[in-house]
């Protein structure tokens, strides 16, 4: 290898992985490992003086693993208000039968 030649960085490669299969296969564990590893990508690439590369894939990992986060999030919300008003419904009109 020649010293202008860069590898990419494994985890950053982990952290693109997880991140598009936290969107396909396994849902939070994907993002919360593409989250992780693309932070720790982030920071070797940085110190490593430009002999590791892969910024980018590490990148679109903390892209795809805080977007599917912040998704599953306002899912759960979504659900919780739709059971909420549902009990709701159901206690008011268990209290109006005679």
């Amino acid at each position: 290898m020649s010293e202008w030649e860069q590898r990419d960085n494994q985890m950053a490669q982990i952290s693109a992985i997880a991140g598009i299969g936290s969107w396909i296969v396994f849902p939070v564990l994907g993002a919360i490992i593409a989250i992780v590893c693309g932070h720790i990508a982030r920071k070797e690439i940085r110190e490593s003086g430009g002999t590791q590369g892969g910024d980018g894939m590490a990148v679109l990992g903390l892209a795809l693993g805080y977007s599917h986060l912040v998704m599953s999030c306002l899912v759960f919300a979504f659900v919780l208000l739709i059971f909420a008003g549902a009990f709701t419904a159901i206690g008011l009109s268990a209290a109006q039968a005679p």
